[in-house]
């Protein structure tokens, strides 16, 4: 299947949307990069490349300041106003949605689930906390998702290690030794391609089990 770019406008910009279709698609999931990268980020990709394969069509979201060439993302409250906006393209296929992302990209997805009408939440990386600051918590989002949550983890996320996570609806997959961006050290006895498989397997398992 041949992979497609387009753009829909939203309030806080032009927002564009690469597709990954899968060949016989039940679920589409919609997943957006974080506050400090694109869609280029390595789990997205690996997502990208693994799932269409599994009845799951991929589209790649880039926030309005990433199209626009921004450095730095805006406020929470501009990237839920995207990412409401591009929804109805992400619906338009007809098929239950996946609202997903990367670290501020999670966020964005737990916070709008219920409200967008989401399937579930598959949050990568998420931020629990800002590094070395655990008492600034974002549990609240969530455990406010709403929805079915899956919740990938990398094993020394600064931004929250998946031993400090709270109890509650979401199941967590973790990464052995992935920092926030799923990279692991060179001494690690696992490299980086088997960590990106414990991504897409855990992934494609969980998207199995939503039918």
């Amino acid at each position: 299947m041949t992979v497609t770019e387009e753009t829909t406008e939203t309030e806080a910009g032009t927002a564009r949307i690469t597709w990954h279709p899968a060949p016989d698609p039940r679920l589409v999931l919609a997943v957006s990069h974080g506050a400090g990268g694109g869609i280029d980020a390595r789990d997205l990709m690996a997502l990208a490349a693994a799932l269409p394969a599994h009845g799951v069509t991929v589209a790649l979201v880039e926030q309005p300041w990433r199209v626009a060439g921004k450095k730095l993302a805006p406020a929470p409250k501009t990237l839920d106003t995207g990412w409401r906006g591009l929804w109805p393209a992400l619906a338009r296929p007809g098929l239950p949605v996946i609202a997903g992302g990367r670290s501020a990209g999670a966020r964005v997805a737990c916070r709008t689930a219920t409200e967008l009408g989401a399937r579930a939440v598959l949050a990568l990386g998420f931020p629990l906390h800002p590094p070395g600051k655990p008492e600034k918590s974002r549990a609240e989002e969530l455990l406010g998702a709403g929805v079915p949550t899956l919740v990938v983890q990398g094993g020394n996320d600064p931004f929250g290690r998946p031993a400090e996570f709270p109890d509650g609806p979401h199941e967590l997959v973790e990464v052995p030794y992935g920092d926030h961006g799923f990279a692991v050290p060179k001494r690690a006895p696992v490299g980086q391609d088997e960590t990106l498989t414990v991504i897409t397997d855990a992934v494609a398992e969980w998207t199995g089990s939503l039918e």
